[in-house]
């Protein structure tokens, strides 16, 4: 089995090709909604689906391989499945999706240069810059986790937002003072102002 640590070392592409391969046969998809109900053994497994214990036993390895699967562990031999590693996988995969850093979005030198020296290969923030208008190429870079014309709630924004940076008020204020947001009094509803 692999473990989080070396699972979250591969890049997102890898992970979800995991994912999809562990997932990619009726028999392990029905084993993997067993195991979201409960942890059972292979035995257990083998009873609910009406297979061979072989048969069980090779497709719980391909789960294992995948991370999805963790077992068996106690005195039972149970294999549970891994709801951490799934939906930190989740969240990997967005975050790679909606942060991925492009030069050209960059209106010039300057703000590429600030990507390049403040954001990881995934698109998050090392760290934020010191200084008013590095600061603003972030805010603006910022922005464009959000698509223009919808409505977000505060809890979708701050989501968004920490893909970027733990911090997520830093961000989200300063999208609001610089008018790049705008939203309803209370912070029931934010919205882009620019397309």
């Amino acid at each position: 089995m692999k473990e989080i640590g070396e699972l979250n070392k591969m890049d997102p592409q890898s992970q979800l090709q995991q994912f999809f391969v562990g997932l990619a046969d009726a028999t392990r998809l029905r084993m993997a909604g067993l195991l979201a109900e409960k942890p059972r053994t292979a035995e257990q497994l083998a009873a609910a689906l009406g297979a061979r214990p072989g048969v069980v036993q090779r497709h719980l390895g391909r789960l294992l391989e995948a991370g999805l699967v963790e077992g068996p562990t106690g005195a039972a031999q149970t294999y549970r499945l891994r709801l951490d590693h799934i939906h930190a996988l989740a969240g990997q995969l967005l975050a790679h999706a909606k942060t991925e850093v492009r030069p050209e979005a960059a209106a010039d030198e300057f703000e590429h240069k600030v990507l390049r020296e403040f954001l990881r290969p995934d698109g998050s923030l090392k760290e934020y810059p010191v200084g008013d208008k590095r600061f603003q190429v972030i805010v603006r870079y910022a922005l464009n986790v959000f698509e223009p014309g919808r409505r977000y709630t505060e809890k979708e924004v701050n989501a968004a937002l920490k893909r970027l940076h733990p911090d997520s008020a830093t961000l989200r204020r300063a999208l609001i003072d610089a008018r790049l947001m705008e939203r309803v009094p209370g912070g029931a509803a934010y919205w882009r102002t620019e397309a």
